[in-house]
């Protein structure tokens, strides 16, 4: 398979026609092979229009979410960035091609292992993958300019907004009923923590983010 190709393709049929219009967004999608963090036995669907399971509980999104959800948190050449649950890498290493360092974090010691491996592949030595808790984010290394979750949520963790840096950008998806999420961007201004929703998405959820049902007599 010519994956070249697919990536091209995937730019100019899935990702240009949905206004994710920034060059340096799209030289990062034309450069990362996606076909690198997908498991072998799905490689031949790394570029199509589908959310691929990765690992039990991740998932690389389809291409125009997460595409969208990028240009949206308005990434910056000099920024801190922090992927929570950034399972095989891919997102990470995308938005590793735009700004000055990522990190991603897992809960998993194994996929922590498995990503770092892949990204050594590619070369990209702006991106480390550490453990540790996603509801807990990780404020030993913040504060951040920019944090993209990658998956959907029901609830937004405070741990998250706290960890944002003046002028820092929560992207993150949602859940706003059942079938729908809102993809949101928050971003901090003093002690204010404001949020626009940015555009429409259904990438796979987080069950681990329900809200928690009330006790009652």
């Amino acid at each position: 398979m010519d994956f070249d190709a697919a990536r091209r393709n995937m730019v100019d049929s899935q990702i240009r026609p949905n206004d994710v219009t920034d060059p340096d967004i799209v030289a990062a999608f034309l450069k990362t092979p996606r076909e690198i963090f997908t498991p072998k036995s799905k490689m031949s669907l790394a570029y199509s229009e589908l959310e691929i399971e990765t690992s039990d509980g991740r998932w690389l999104w389809r291409p125009r979410d997460f595409a969208k959800l990028l240009e949206a948190a308005d990434p910056k050449p000099d920024d801190i960035a922090l992927v929570i649950g950034a399972g095989a890498g891919y997102e990470a290493a995308v938005a590793g091609e735009l700004v000055e360092t990522v990190i991603g974090l897992e809960s998993d010691a194994h996929l922590v292992d498995r990503a770092t491996e892949r990204l050594s592949e590619i070369g990209l030595e702006r991106v480390v993958f550490v453990e540790g808790a996603l509801e807990e984010g990780l404020a030993s290394q913040g504060p951040f300019d920019l944090i993209l979750v990658n998956g959907m949520v029901a609830t937004v963790p405070q741990a998250w907004t706290d960890q944002l840096a003046e002028g820092g950008r929560l992207a993150v998806v949602v859940q706003a009923d059942r079938d729908l999420g809102k993809a949101r961007i928050m971003t901090r201004a003093g002690d204010v923590v404001s949020s626009r929703t940015a555009f429409d998405a259904t990438p796979p959820r987080w069950p681990a983010f329900d809200p928690k049902p009330a006790f009652s007599f």
